[in-house]
């Protein structure tokens, strides 16, 4: 029986920019989906169109909704992460649901502390109005360009914006921002737990999550006694699993599975 794989998107991109992934994966012998957050619509522009379905949902909300997901699959699965769905992937892990686990770019967690400028700047068009807490808000082409697409040409980052971008819940950014003030911030990993192997990775270009701040999420696995690597791509921005060098990142990751026995 094929190793169920199971995507999970961040914010502002739709489940169907896992698509090619779900290609390459099947093609190695997996058995991959990559459902989309509660609230997300099938599509792209329906999604767009009705940005209220997603907004108010939080970190819990997703780990909840994809645990159910999973709790009805034939074997644990391996769960690939991007951004903030690195952060659930990272959970989802810890709470014993999956064989394994890769964080691509994650979202910070509780204990993370370096805030990088490049990082305050992607995400204050968001945090910089606490009424966008309950709300979805989109990014425009140039927002999306600074924090996703820095490392391509903005010709590439906008044809990435019109093919994969919808409005994401300001919620999440919000619980991540305030996590280390928060004892039981939804935001925590227990990164503790005996568990499948972990592999984190950081972007060099990285912009919405910095190389440091993966670096820094890496570093609080010290004391765990299962496997946890990392990885870094020096010359990726935000867009590393969407853009035109997903390819390296996706059989970088294939790589490190089949090291792993998964």
């Amino acid at each position: 029986m094929p190793t169920p794989v199971v995507f999970i998107h961040g914010l502002w991109l739709h489940a169907d920019s896992w698509k090619p992934w779900i290609e390459l994966f099947r093609a190695a012998g997996y058995d991959p989906i990559a459902p989309g957050w509660p609230g997300d619509s099938s599509t792209v522009a329906e999604s767009n169109a009705h940005p209220e379905r997603i907004a108010n949902v939080g970190i819990d909300d997703v780990v909840e909704h994809y645990a159910a997901i999973i709790r009805k699959l034939p074997a644990k699965p391996i769960v690939i992460g991007h951004s903030f769905g690195g952060l659930v992937a990272q959970k989802l892990l810890g709470m014993g649901l999956a064989a394994g686990a890769i964080a691509l770019d994650p979202a910070q967690i509780r204990g993370v502390l370096p805030l990088p400028l490049a990082q305050l700047k992607s995400a204050f068009p968001v945090l910089g109005n606490p009424f966008n807490y309950k709300k979805a808000i989109p990014q425009t082409p140039k927002q999306f360009f600074y924090g996703f697409g820095n490392a391509v040409s903005e010709q590439e980052s906008n044809a990435l914006h019109a093919k994969y971008h919808i409005p994401a819940p300001g919620k999440p950014l919000f619980q991540a921002a305030l996590a280390n003030f928060l004892p039981n911030t939804p935001a925590k990993v227990n990164t503790k737990a005996a568990r499948g192997p972990l592999l984190i990775t950081g972007g060099g270009k990285d912009h919405t999550v910095p190389e440091v701040v993966s670096r820094s999420a890496y570093k609080l696995y010290r004391k765990s006694p299962s496997v946890t690597e990392y990885k870094v791509f020096p010359d990726r921005g935000h867009s590393l699993t969407v853009d035109s060098g997903w390819n390296e990142v996706a059989n970088a990751s294939l790589t490190w599975l089949k090291s792993k026995g998964l």
